[in-house]
């Protein structure tokens, strides 16, 4: 197993990590009939500032021992994952699809609104296509952070998984990042452990549906 690091503490920008409690009887498509899972995202999920094999979704596929497509690119926005959702999540056939955008629309000052109603979108269309969402969450703000409500109202109004503040401590802690915005293959790590916690029993839960 992927091993903790201990406790740590946010002062950066970007930040999150928490955990689900409960059954996922409220998760939709918990008996989807789909059979890929899909890490879509940005830089964090493609692995910028890591080395091969390094990025969150290969730290996963050896952990659950199942093969994951990193549809991961960066500088995508929401809007721009939202023109490639058709094809490189739809059309293979999804059964989970883990979702990681926001970075760069904070970055970049798309409103937040336009941010939601993206977002929204891609959750909305994944679940149609019958497969499961995860919604991974970021902290975005210097001083407060607006972005982490805006995931968890999705994830509950929607069905969706919802991990909260997935680089929590990690781009605070020079160790653990690879420059001001990505982690390195250690923050990588903690990723995929904290995103492992929730998606391995989820994932065990639907196998015991299906």
């Amino acid at each position: 197993m992927i091993r903790f690091l201990g406790p740590l503490l946010l002062t950066g920008f970007l930040a999150s990590g928490c955990e689900r409690g409960g059954s996922f009887s409220d998760i939709r498509n918990l008996q989807s009939r789909g059979e890929t899972v899909i890490c879509f995202g940005d830089s964090l999920t493609e692995g910028v500032g890591a080395g091969s094999g390094e990025d969150y979704p290969s730290l996963l596929e050896r952990q659950l021992k199942l093969p994951i497509v990193n549809a991961g690119r960066r500088g995508d926005t929401a809007a721009d994952a939202l023109s490639r959702v058709e094809q490189e999540v739809l059309a293979r056939n999804p059964r989970l699809v883990i979702v990681l955008f926001g970075g760069n629309d904070f970055l970049r000052q798309v409103p937040l609104a336009e941010t939601r109603k993206n977002l929204e979108e891609i959750v909305r269309r994944i679940q149609e296509r019958g497969a499961m969402v995860v919604l991974v969450g970021l902290r975005l703000g210097l001083f407060t952070d607006e972005y982490s409500p805006v995931y968890e109202e999705i994830a509950g109004k929607h069905g969706a998984l919802y991990i909260p503040q997935v680089l929590k401590g990690v781009l605070s802690d020079p160790k653990l990042k690879s420059d001001s915005i990505h982690p390195n293959g250690a923050g990588y790590r903690i990723m995929a452990e904290r995103i492992l916690e929730q998606v391995k029993p989820l994932l065990e839960e639907a196998d015991r549906r299906r």
